[in-house]
């Protein structure tokens, strides 16, 4: 089957194209070369002014595992359920669940019909894997893959605090990839997890911890090195210590060195660029952190976009969450201690445009946006549902574009907020080139996606189409059109067919030696079996969905 796409105005930035007018050809889920004339050809579809991008790809959405449950079961409130109807539905009409805590259900058909074609779990606990791989997997449309959370865990800490050399380190990050089925390594708040459960209530880059002794530091540097040296392609992805207090910008500068100039990703950074100026002890250190990225090439981040109204935050980072709770909106919370492995903390949320330090978050953000540079080393992500859940991509993507706008909603905010920012003063506006590096192009090519993220020939044909507006968060709210792996799946803004998605793994080559120690941890101090830990590629391909498609290099 051959479906033609002509007079399409094409953004592929991978292949620098910017608007040019080309005619694309797709079979079997695959963008290919012009047919010979003697080819059937079973689709046309006349894109005369449209513009033409590859699928999006959100790098870091919080879309399965245990802490996404929990916020669930917190929050019944926002919870209506809508059962899936096969095989074609339209199904996100009134009764979909808040887009804070969507289903799986609805977190599939909300993403594809923004154009969203893939989104990637950034911290999947190992021993809570299956789980994630469950969620995911019952999430249609999009395809998914994860990150491993590591550097709280018992047995990585106990390989620090024994000397353990680089290549044993180099050995059990790439089991635990192969045993939890994902595509790159996370740390969030490097030590700091696993010190609250000793008691310690904040840990520097340098601060010991108590038990281990050891320092985030070193965690860091094992963990990056690891990474590199099994050739995986996504880089070590860090959730600094101290997130969300003020004077952090600090220790965010003092993070980007501690990989010795090693490929790191610092994710949800609005977060962590905090300085304490004026009277509030509160201030945006956002010009400091942009300019950190600009001069240091090794360093890539997403923002994080904080956006107004009610969300919850769900994160592997206990020790900010238990913070947190006394602030939480409604108030309850939930904070959680994983047996040898980390923790995490659900808290929900509303942010207020009215409240100081939400105004300044919010201008933060984008100051960062507007000073980092290269579109290719900053990505647009609202860490959902932390910040903002993901339908709000839309409207931000507007707030980059669109410098009237912006300055428009900047002069509705908290007044002292407003004396605390020079938001006002960048006058950059994001083109619709850029905005496909930060949402397709720079995504594939960070998480190490060949196929995907660009339009280029043996690439999966997943497309949007859009029609161009003046309104950049209109456009981007509906496309015209959706195709996944080839297939038509969403008209005007509505899917019309039901798809499943693939996880995308990575699989370096490791010795499975490794397996003799890790055996005897699990039999003492684990309840449960390493034998179960394990997730095979037929456990998360059942009944056809969710494929495995492996990455790894070479």
């Amino acid at each position: 089957m051959i479906t033609v796409l002509k007079n399409a105005r094409v953004i592929d930035p991978a292949h620098g194209v910017n608007g040019e007018v080309r005619t694309l050809y797709i079979r079997d889920g695959r963008l290919v070369n012009a047919p010979a004339d003697s080819e059937k050809i079973d689709h046309i579809f006349d894109l005369q002014g449209k513009i033409v991008m590859a699928g999006a790809i959100d790098m870091h959405s919080h879309i399965g595992g245990g802490k996404v449950n929990l916020a669930r079961m917190l929050l019944p409130e926002y919870q209506e359920m809508r059962r899936l109807q096969e095989p074609e539905a339209h199904i996100c009409g009134p009764n979909c669940s808040h887009p804070a805590t969507p289903s799986t259900t609805d977190t599939g058909m909300r993403y594809i019909e923004m154009g969203y074609t893939a989104a990637f779990e950034p911290a999947i606990l190992a021993v809570n894997a299956r789980q994630a791989h469950l969620e995911m997997g019952d999430t249609p449309m999009i395809d998914k893959g994860g990150y491993a959370m590591l550097g709280n865990d018992d047995y990585f800490l106990r390989l620090l605090s024994q000397q353990a050399d680089q290549k044993t380190i180099n050995d059990y990050v790439a089991w635990v990839l192969h045993a939890t089925q994902t595509i790159g390594i996370k740390v969030v708040n490097p030590g700091g997890i696993s010190a609250f459960k000793f008691n310690q209530r904040r840990q520097d880059l340098d601060q010991m911890h108590s038990f281990y002794q050891v320092t985030p530091r070193r965690i860091l540097q094992a963990l990056s090195r690891a990474v590199h040296d099994l050739g995986i392609a996504k880089p070590l992805h860090v959730h600094c210590n101290n997130l969300g207090v003020a004077g952090n910008f600090q220790t965010t500068l003092d993070t980007m060195g501690a990989s010795d100039g090693i490929p790191m990703h610092l994710t949800h950074i609005q977060f962590h660029s905090y300085g304490t100026e004026g009277d509030k002890k509160f201030s945006s250190a956002a010009a400091q952190i942009a300019e950190a990225i600009n001069r240091q090439a090794h360093i890539t981040a997403d923002v994080g976009q904080i956006l107004f109204g009610q969300t919850v935050t769900a994160s592997g980072d206990n020790m900010m969450q238990h913070l947190n709770a006394k602030v939480a909106n409604p108030k309850k919370s939930v904070i959680m201690d994983i047996e040898c492995d980390a923790g995490c903390g659900v808290v929900p949320f509303k942010y207020r445009d009215q409240n100081y330090v939400n105004a300044l978050q919010w201008a933060i953000g984008l100051e960062v946006f507007l000073s980092v540079e290269d579109p290719w080393r900053v990505f647009l992500t609202t860490d959902h549902p932390n910040g903002a859940p993901f339908t709000s991509y839309p409207h931000l993507i507007r707030l980059l574009m669109d410098r009237t706008f912006r300055n428009e909603m900047f002069d509705k905010l908290n007044l002292d907020a407003q004396a605390m920012s020079n938001l006002k003063s960048l006058t950059r506006e994001y083109s619709l080139y850029e905005i496909a590096i930060m949402t397709r192009a720079a995504p594939a090519k960070l998480i190490g996606l060949r196929d995907r993220g660009h339009l280029g020939i043996g690439a999966a044909a997943d497309i949007t189409v859009y029609t161009e507006q003046d309104d950049k968060e209109a456009m981007f709210a509906k496309p015209d059109l959706v195709f996944k792996d080839g297939q038509l799946v969403v008209r005007d803004g509505e899917v019309i067919k039901v798809v499943w998605g693939a996880t995308h793994t990575v699989k370096p080559a490791f010795d499975w030696g490794i397996e003799r120690d890790l055996k005897q941890y699990f039999d003492r101090f684990h309840t449960l079996q390493m034998a179960n830990f394990k997730i095979a590629n037929d456990q998360i391909a059942e009944d056809g969905r969710n494929h495995v498609i492996n990455h790894t290099q070479g």
